[in-house]
């Protein structure tokens, strides 16, 4: 049927009974066709394999695989087998599979209109995708779906937080650990959401993880799992994100491009996703980075935002000094308490660092929550301090208060907030990412 259009389509009724309608898809040798039973008067799905010239043999051993996979499975989010028929007409010859229609839209589409998903939405699609991959992997043999991507997964019912109900479909790629033995495999998958061992022909339930979590990554970051940099074939997509360092080192787990450092499971993936906490137990040769020494960082830390302190303090003293008398003893205890306060600031940001950046695996968020600290930090503080000053050495007003300050506090802020910066890069470096 390659290269007929579906207006021709529509003035057919295959099997004397499905009633086509509007084309959903089409590949070499392929169409998939929304059709209309007429026996029982409901949508259905028709996937046509046509002989044509661009007819393939290997296409014709997919085609049957899934047929039979289909026929074997029972799953609520998965679509069900309801016919399969041989085409032998005078215009057209082939093969035609038969399965439930559900309406609904898929990630990619999804994706194609602009749509967002917050970081709890996405790990909702994460454990019912998880739990679809369960199914299929405890089948005897286990059914390997090979081509998880956005455009296969379609959301139904989607509304506010939710993201509704999850369906895994289209499985032209599908494969079973049984087809395997003693066999040359043919590579089928789409790239960007492959892992490695999948372009040497070898799938095992680990490839679908990866798949899931390539998906997962292009969701989020709204850009193809190729288009992100990598290391050592690692997707590298944290900087382009700001979700919180579990569920990145979580996919960073999914994704790794060794098999052995995978989740060994569906169900184990999952336990994960629950409790992070858990990963160490399953994962210890994820990739995060150099482990920074807990001395070094304090050490690092606490030296860095204690000297800026002191500058950012004084230098905000010598401000003032130019406008009005500030007494010795005054500057000087300002001055203490500005290193004091650099110190404390440094010990701060160093548990915040040891708590939740520890080992480091976002590098942006990082830098975004120790900025924040240091400024809503520095700047209120100072704002007390030179209030202080002000009620001592001169008359209280508007423009006496904005000019020595809040100008001067919003100066300090930003220079610890910088300062912060500077100390959440030299983490990153220190940890080799």
């Amino acid at each position: 049927m390659s290269g007929q259009n579906i207006g021709d389509l529509s003035q057919e009724i295959l099997a004397d009974r499905y009633q086509c309608d509007r084309r959903l898809g089409k590949q070499a040798g392929r169409q998939t066709l929304l059709a209309r039973d007429l026996k029982t008067q409901q949508q259905v799905v028709v996937k046509l394999l046509s002989f044509s010239s661009d007819f393939n043999w290997e296409d014709l051993k997919l085609f049957q695989r899934e047929v039979e996979t289909l026929k074997s499975l029972s799953h609520p989010a998965i679509p069900q087998y309801l016919d399969s028929f041989e085409i032998d007409t005078p215009s057209r010859k082939g093969f035609a599979l038969v399965q439930t229609y559900i309406e609904a839209k898929s990630l990619q589409e999804y994706l194609s209109d602009g749509r967002t998903f917050s970081e709890s939405e996405v790990k909702q699609l994460a454990t019912a995708l998880l739990d679809i991959l369960a199914y299929l992997h405890q089948r005897q043999p286990p059914v390997i779906h090979r081509d998880i991507k956005p455009s296969n997964i379609l959301l139904k019912n989607r509304s506010g937080n939710s993201v509704g109900e999850v369906y895994l479909v289209d499985f032209g790629a599908v494969q079973t650990l049984a087809t395997q033995q003693g066999k040359t495999v043919t590579v089928v998958g789409t790239y960007g959401y492959m892992p490695p061992e999948q372009f040497g022909g070898r799938a095992v339930p680990a490839s679908d993880l990866y798949g899931l979590g390539a998906t997962l990554i292009g969701l989020i970051t709204k850009q193809h799992p190729a288009d992100l940099p990598q290391k050592d074939l690692q997707i590298e997509f944290e900087h382009f994100t700001q979700l919180s360092p579990a569920f990145t080192n979580w996919l960073k787990w999914m994704t790794h491009p060794s098999l052995e450092s995978r989740p060994a499971s569906a169900q184990i993936a999952k336990e994960v996703l629950e409790k992070p906490q858990e990963i160490n137990k399953y994962s210890q040769t994820l990739r995060q980075g150099k482990t920074v020494s807990t001395f070094s960082l304090f050490w690092s830390a606490i030296g860095i935002s204690a000297a800026m302190g002191f500058i950012a303090i004084e230098s905000c003293v010598g401000f003032n000094a130019v406008f009005f008398t500030v007494q010795g003893t005054v500057a000087t205890s300002i001055i203490f308490i500005g290193f004091m306060l650099g110190l404390g600031n440094g010990i701060i940001l160093a548990i915040v660092t040891r708590l939740c950046f520890y080992p480091l695996t976002n590098p942006k968020l990082h830098r975004q929550v120790l900025t924040a600290i240091s400024i809503v930090l520095y700047t209120s503080t100072s704002i007390v301090l030179l209030g202080m000053m002000m009620h001592l050495d001169r008359p209280e007003g508007a423009t006496n208060y904005m000019i020595f300050v809040l100008a001067p506090s919003l100066i300090v802020g930003l220079s610890m907030g910088a300062t912060s910066g500077y100390i959440a890069r030299w983490y990153q470096k220190a940890s080799g990412l």
